[in-house]
């Protein structure tokens, strides 16, 4: 097995005059099921179709974009693992220093909104081909969108691409249908039916039902209409029970068809079964490598989906809320490849997907009739139909701990601290403290203010409080010396000054100097991003404010890292401000 073609030399060696489907990609190239070109590719190389990939072309030139030639079917775009925007530029719209998903961890290798330049150069030079859109940036921008570094609402991104199709979501079973039906010779404006995907037509006589929702010009001019089409956007991505949405732009229709249906536990083995590398392309070997493949390479995707519905997150509209498990054997079967790997020392460093603690969590609704429309798994607390699939995992990790060559099994990524808190928890939470917790363990009270935390749809203060000392107790039962690592957003919608006054003081009183701090950045087609922009929660009609100056925002986030001498002099003057001079010696300031 090699890495899928990426030169004309690479074809030679293979004997093809020609690839069904050629993929670029805004980060290098990476053949790791973590990278979702490397998974597409390997999807369709699966089903038998020639595939190549062109990783962070020139877009000033034509020549990368010409280096494989013509698709016999399609050119499949995608800005990357992450928004392109969110790559180049930080939370206070400054462009970053450094990229992970390029060689040399260096900036400036991919374009500002890189699915858009890449169409249109792929227009430029081949003219009319067939373009399928895919990947995260792609999907929050399917339907008309605020853009925060624009500071405007932008049209669906399949417009602005001259795209034929846009896929949205995990696109492996999109992918494969898309492929058979070019393959067949239909053309992309005959498809009018491939769940999870998105099309352009001039007219919907062929729509049996759908839910139209405000035009392109209506949630551009008129905030209300945004907060409308949000909401009915909303209450249509559940798979088993979401109908056709269509928003006019102009002459045209956007149509985004229901998502696609869940992978079955089999399904989605076979997916992360394929014969990945699991390694960054040697090509940039000389130039420093791929940082991004570090932290991933000797990991395992367990499953994927999100049952939290986290208003800041963006993965209920592209990954959903069904979770969906790999089997147990399929997993260890993984590992037990990983051990045979020259460079593997002992240790999996991870084990998870988008929430640890979410392996083989279930519920009987979720088998045929899809998530809850009016009621939410996890707030504001669990769910008692949800079933949190913890015997599961502790069966699975003693297996991964049980193969020979594995010394260490961790859980590196984040945690659901609100499903640690109680009873139904404790052997999980002892069996992952004994055994797999690093020194650190991750998790994500985003917020420690009641108020502001009803708007993100997180648990309450007091939930994170039990959580704690559950974690106190599982670690002393353990006998190993472990800290919470505590990931928290400032300036969020909701919070005022007074509340990150507030937010400041509770970790001033328990001495907690939190540097996992991120500052609110208002993603795509996120409730949090609706708020933002147009100031009301568009369920409740609520007015909710939000802080949106950058010098407030750095206030919001010096009184959450006020151990820090950078941020005495703004802690000085929002206290001043407030009137709360008594506080000044609580965040040590003079």
């Amino acid at each position: 097995m090699d890495f899928l073609p990426i030169s004309k030399t690479d074809l030679k060696k293979r004997g093809w005059n020609e690839l069904d489907v050629i993929l670029i990609t805004g980060d290098a190239y990476v053949d790791h099921p973590s990278y979702g070109v490397a998974v597409i590719g390997r999807v369709l190389e699966e089903a038998g179709h020639k595939v190549g990939i062109i990783a962070q072309p020139d877009w000033r030139s034509s020549k990368d974009f010409l280096e494989l030639g013509r698709p016999r079917l399609f050119f499949g775009i995608t800005s990357g693992n992450v928004d392109s925007m969110i790559a180049n530029y930080s939370a206070n719209k400054k462009e970053r220093d450094t990229d992970d998903y390029s060689p040399g961890g260096k900036s400036g290798k991919r374009p500002d909104r890189a699915a858009i330049v890449y169409a249109n150069k792929i227009r430029e030079v081949f003219g009319k081909v067939p373009i399928v859109l895919g990947g995260i940036e792609c999907s929050l921008r399917r339907l008309a969108h605020y853009d925060y570094w624009d500071n405007d609402v932008r049209r669906s991104m399949i417009l602005d691409t001259r795209a034929d199709m846009l896929v949205y979501g995990m696109g492996e079973r999109q992918i494969k249908e898309i492929a058979d039906r070019f393959d067949k010779g239909i053309p992309p404006e005959e498809i009018n039916d491939v769940r999870g995907t998105v099309v352009i037509r001039k007219n919907i006589d062929f729509l049996k039902e759908y839910v139209m929702i405000p035009s392109f010009e209506e949630v551009k001019s008129d905030i209300r209409k945004f907060n409308e089409a949000f909401k009915m956007a909303y209450y249509n991505q559940d798979a088993f029970t979401a109908k056709p949405v269509v928003q006019k732009h102009a002459d045209r229709f956007v149509i985004q068809f229901p998502p696609a249906m869940p992978l079955s536990e089999k399904e989605l083995d076979a997916v992360y079964e394929l014969p990945y590398l699991k390694k960054s392309h040697p090509v940039y070997d000389k130039s420093g490598g791929i940082k991004g493949i570090e932290p991933v390479r000797f990991s395992i995707v367990s499953h994927r989906g999100c049952c939290g519905e986290c208003a800041f997150c963006g993965l209920y509209f592209h990954q959903g809320r069904i979770v969906q498990s790999r089997g147990v054997e399929s997993i260890v079967d993984e590992a037990r490849r990983m051990v045979t790997d020259k460079d593997f020392r002992g240790t999996i460093r991870d084990v998870g997907g988008p929430t640890v603690n979410m392996y083989a969590a279930s519920c009987r609704a979720w088998q045929g009739h899809g998530a809850c429309k009016d009621k939410k798994c996890l707030y504001p607390k669990k769910c008692q139909n949800l079933i949190l699939g913890y015997k599961e995992s502790i069966d699975m990790y003693r297996r991964l701990r049980a193969i020979p060559g594995v010394k260490h099994v961790f859980l590196a990524s984040g945690f659901r601290h609100d499903l640690l808190a109680d009873d139904e928890a404790r052997d999980y939470l002892d069996e992952i403290c004994r055994y797999h917790i690093s020194g650190q363990m991750k998790v994500a009270p985003e917020y420690l203010v009641d108020d502001v935390l009803r708007v993100m749809n997180k648990s309450s203060v007091a939930t994170y409080a039990a959580f704690e000392k559950r974690f106190r107790q599982a670690v002393e039962r353990s006998g190993k010396q472990l800290f919470l690592v505590n990931y928290f957003i400032s300036a969020h919608p909701g919070a005022t000054m007074g509340h990150a006054v507030k937010m400041g003081c509770y970790l001033a009183d328990r001495k907690l100097h939190p540097e996992q701090v991120q500052d609110f950045i208002p993603l795509p087609m996120t409730l949090s991003g609706c708020i933002y922009h147009t100031g009301a929660h568009p369920f409740t009609g609520e007015k909710i404010y939000t802080a949106k100056t950058f010098r407030e925002r750095k206030k919001h986030r010096a009184l959450m890292q006020y151990v820090s001498p950078a941020n005495k002099a703004l802690l000085k003057e929002v206290l001043n401000e407030m009137g709360l001079p008594e506080l000044k010696r609580k965040f040590g300031v003079r």
